[in-house]
């Protein structure tokens, strides 16, 4: 741990102060390295109170005391190409600004949120319960959308047993599919069928997965397959167990230096789609945690102190 000043904040800045923080898989790559240049505070999934906020400020938000979340997305400038197109897709902001990454993150007391990007989250709600939202919540949520496929779908969550597999196997039942668990080791299996799973399948026990799913599914397989795990067979063995115009959601961050295989003829034949996804938006961080408000998900959490971290 270290001790940093208070930070001062520009005119249309807010100052936030921090009761809780969640720790993502993404903080430990940018500390190895894989993601380039970091902070010496990491850290993006935050959640406190604004405590000060700058003399410019005019909108509503900006209001001592409103409970607010820091996510990955620390700012968007909405008025790039990607932000004022059709798409509206602030979380490719061509000005992006990301927690940890280009300015200190959430592992602190204080942090400093534009006045543009502040995130409102309902009261009532315990922070902890909160935090994973902003960022493995949100997730998992956002590539369920991203999916775009029909109420009732079979849904594969590769990597179910992690933070954004558990919360995304939550958010997939409740809207309305049909979710597959895919983890390794039946220890597993009790944490994803509480958290939605309507079938658990362990990879490390099946031959051949995609015969399995085909059984689970009565020969429809998967019409989506979240991959959360960062391992390039994750994505392969996926890639095999998705149904005709099946979409494969990519979220986990394999090693730099490890390379998915894929022949263009299954994508050729099957119409299979393949789409990267990047944590979500303000709306998807509050659809997110209405969720939460709900009581309808229920994160897991474990509390620790700063200094227990290591």
């Amino acid at each position: 741990t270290q001790k940093l000043a208070i930070p001062t904040i520009n005119p249309q800045e807010v100052l936030v102060e921090l009761d809780v923080t969640g720790f993502c898989g993404t903080d430990l790559s940018l500390a190895y390295g894989y993601l380039g240049p970091c902070q010496s505070v990491l850290g993006h999934e935050g959640v406190g109170r604004i405590s000060a906020v700058g003399s410019s400020c005019t909108s509503e938000t900006a209001t001592v005391g409103r409970l607010v979340g820091v996510g990955w997305i620390r700012d968007a400038c909405r008025s790039c190409r990607v932000c004022d197109s059709d798409i509206k897709d602030e979380t490719r902001c061509l000005e992006q600004v990301f927690s940890g990454r280009d300015v200190p993150g959430t592992l602190a007391r204080y942090t400093v949120v534009p006045e543009r990007y502040i995130t409102p989250l309902p009261d009532g709600v315990p922070g902890e319960m909160l935090a994973p939202v902003m960022c493995a919540g949100v997730t998992g949520y956002k590539a369920l959308k991203v999916a775009n496929i029909a109420t009732g779908s079979w849904v594969g969550i590769s990597g179910a047993a992690g933070a954004v597999g558990s919360l995304a196997l939550s958010y997939a039942k409740l809207m309305g599919y049909r979710p597959i668990a895919i983890d390794g080791g039946e220890q597993r299996r009790p944490l994803c069928m509480e958290a939605g799973a309507e079938v658990y399948l362990d990879f490390e026990k099946e031959d051949n997965l995609r015969s399995a799913v085909l059984l689970k599914t009565e020969g429809r397989l998967c019409s989506a397959i979240i991959v959360c795990a960062g391992a390039a067979s994750a994505y392969e063995q996926a890639l095999n167990c998705l149904d005709y115009h099946g979409t494969l959601v990519a979220v986990g961050i394999p090693p730099p230096a490890s390379n998915i295989s894929l022949h263009p003829l299954s994508l050729i034949d099957y119409g299979i789609r393949i789409v990267g996804n990047i944590a979500g938006d303000r709306v998807d961080i509050a659809e997110a945690a209405e969720f939460v408000r709900k009581d309808l998900v229920k994160p897991w959490v474990t509390d620790i102190g700063i200094h227990e971290l290591e």
